[in-house]
């Protein structure tokens, strides 16, 4: 289940920023844009968060799957 969940998360941080990219273009909406991107940026390090792996190469996704 985490890792579809991690799945979506990466293409909504992809969807993000290709539409930040889109709308930076067009007058006025430059603040949308940037929240936008700061939204991808949020949930790319939390994906980064649950995926890399501690001192010991174990991730938290691994511990969690490991605890049931």
């Amino acid at each position: 289940m985490l890792n579809t969940v991690l799945s979506i998360l990466m293409l909504a941080a992809i969807a993000l920023a290709l539409g930040a990219a889109w709308i930076w273009r067009r007058p006025g909406m430059r603040r949308q844009a940037a929240l936008m991107l700061v939204l991808a940026a949020v949930a790319l390090v939390n994906v980064a968060i649950w995926t890399v792996p501690d001192g010991e190469g174990r991730s938290p996704a691994e511990q969690l799957s490991d605890a049931r």
